[in-house]
């Protein structure tokens, strides 16, 4: 890990990283690890493809090396972030997302979730009301439990190095209200949080105990302000994430038993103690974790982008190869990294 690295450092390698993982992951999405394999050769995921028809980054014509929703969403939230500080507001993120619907060129990727809450949003209806049953207050089970907070919230741990009460308290504003259900708001701030603690610390048993205080966090907070719904338990599947990670020592047999047993998909209760699963067993290594991300398949660019958000801001850019640095430079010049690394330090 390069010596001295300030926060702005730590922010843009973050930021970078993330986004180098969503590139990396987009041509595999949705692909079984076999599938994998058969399409592009044997070995770990090492470099960026086109990504075929049959993926979302295939659909919208993505091209190698380009981020998709997860990334960008997340330098969106960073620049707005960065913009207003700790002034910050669930108004400002709301606006923020629907500037994003209105000026990305990823927004038809947007997950499920978040896809239900900006259609509220434009048809004037209320935003909280998606998903209930029948004239109830109750919502379906299976609402707002996806990854898509989860997969943008690291700028908000970047803002408050060390500080996981703020950033629990932050994130929990930009995941409501598409994404009120405990497990995600879980999963949310234990990203966010696991982040936080990567700017103060290269440690990867601190920044594991900051995934976990933000998740404990991110539950008080879901019985406040959201829900606690019926299902999965967010950090019982990251506790055995990373038993699952501590039990294996060859790459293949430890995706397959974490894809057998937390899963991969974009529930919030599976590809995020996934990608916390990963940030373990590749000791924190950012190309070894992207590349094993990437690799795994299913949600691979959202678990690919959470997990270089960690990895990136603890340790830098240094293993990832220079040649896969200036080619996601190149195929994403919209998006200084610089600039937003510098407005989020300062805000």
């Amino acid at each position: 890990m390069p010596a001295n690295r300030s926060a702005e450092d730590k922010i843009h390698d973050g930021l970078m990283a993330a986004g180098i993982g969503d590139a990396l992951g987009a041509p595999t999405e949705q692909y079984a690890m076999d599938e994998i394999i058969r399409t592009f050769g044997p070995g770990l995921i090492e470099r960026f493809h086109v990504p075929p028809p049959d993926t979302f980054a295939g659909a919208n014509a993505g091209k190698a090396g380009e981020i998709t929703d997860d990334a960008s969403q997340m330098y969106y939230l960073a620049r707005a972030f960065g913009q207003k500080g700790a002034a910050f507001t669930n108004a400002d993120w709301i606006a923020c997302l629907l500037d994003w619907r209105e000026t990305s060129p990823k927004a038809g990727f947007m997950g499920p979730s978040t896809e239900a809450l900006i259609k509220a949003l434009k048809s004037g209806s209320d935003p909280t009301a998606f998903g209930r049953i029948g004239s109830s207050m109750r919502k379906m089970t299976n609402i707002g439990t996806t990854n898509g907070a989860a997969m943008r919230a690291a700028p908000i741990g970047m803002a408050f190095p060390g500080d996981i009460a703020c950033t629990a308290e932050y994130t929990l504003m930009t995941c409501l209200p598409s994404h009120d259900a405990s497990v995600a708001i879980e999963a949310a701030c234990a990203i966010a949080c696991g982040t936080s603690a990567a700017m103060v610390s290269s440690d990867l048993g601190a920044v594991l105990e900051g995934c976990h205080q933000g998740a404990v966090a991110g539950r008080a907070l879901a019985a406040r302000h959201g829900r606690l719904e019926a299902g999965p338990r967010f950090q019982a599947r990251m506790r055995r994430a990373l038993e699952i990670a501590a039990q294996h020592d060859e790459d293949w047999a430890f995706m397959a038993a974490l894809e057998a047993e937390i899963g991969n998909s974009v529930l919030a209760a599976e590809s995020v103690p996934c990608a916390i699963g990963i940030l373990a067993y590749g000791k924190a290594d950012p190309w070894r974790c992207l590349r094993l991300a990437a690799s795994i398949g299913n949600d691979s660019d959202s678990i690919a982008t959470m997990v270089g958000a960690l990895a990136g801001t603890m340790n830098g850019l240094a293993t990832i190869p220079a040649f896969i640095i200036a080619e996601f430079q190149q195929a994403n010049p919209d998006f200084d990294l610089k600039a937003l690394a510098k407005a989020l330090g300062a805000a």
